[in-house]
């Protein structure tokens, strides 16, 4: 009977962690809606707690203000767009070179150029000023780690003869922005409808994989 009731009371536990983490996403899930749309400003704890199904004082419970949910909220997205891009190991196998740095600008542009991560940078900028911190780590797990990475590919890439590198990071400056800049730019500033068809994005990654290889293809 002991060993029953046991039992019963870690079932139970079980139970109540899983309906916790429900809750948290939930909020988490509402909370990236009601801030992506009405900015840090115009977010209010009681529509995140309306949105999500739970009372005001759970969503404190889970989050002890709106400030710290809004950088859950910025650390998680911007992470999860980083893996994105990274879901395949930038390692360069042989073969094709120009090939292989089209598809990596491809998938760099496609994570990138979203709705939901542009409108979270233009977020982010506006509350620069509250929030450096918050700033400072968006663009450490966003935008320099997609540099080091890429840093780390074209020294190696020197290194086979297969490029000719001085300096690994400004060779990789050179590639994110013959590839990010146009689009990325027209979509920060213009908003959601200026993001460019796929196959724009793909004439992007040709054509900056095209300047950036003759200015860093091997030596003759």
């Amino acid at each position: 009977m002991a060993r029953a009731v046991a039992g019963a009371g870690k079932m139970s536990g079980e139970e109540d962690t899983g309906r916790s983490a429900q809750k948290r996403k939930a909020i988490l899930d509402a909370a990236t809606e009601v801030f992506l749309t009405s900015g840090f400003l115009g977010t209010n704890m009681d529509e995140i707690a309306a949105l999500s199904g739970v009372s005001k004082q759970t969503v404190y419970k889970h989050f002890s203000s709106k400030e710290a949910l809004f950088v859950e909220i910025v650390l998680a997205m911007t992470g999860r767009a980083g893996d994105q891009v990274r879901s395949q190991p930038l390692e360069f196998p042989g073969g094709d070179l120009n090939a292989y740095l089209e598809d990596y600008a491809i998938r760099q542009l496609t994570v990138v150029l979203t709705p939901r991560l542009m409108q979270l940078r233009r977020l982010v900028i506006g509350e620069v000023g509250r929030f450096p911190d918050l700033a400072r780590a968006l663009y450490e797990a966003g935008p320099k780690r997609a540099m080091t990475d890429l840093a780390a590919l074209f020294d190696d890439l020197g290194k086979r003869g297969l490029l000719t590198i001085d300096d690994p990071w400004t060779a990789a400056s050179h590639y994110n922005w013959l590839v990010m800049s146009e689009a990325l730019n027209a979509a920060m500033l213009l908003g959601d409808a200026a993001i460019p068809p796929a196959a724009q994005l793909k004439r992007y990654a040709r054509d900056g994989v095209r300047v950036f290889l003759a200015a860093y293809g091997p030596s003759r």
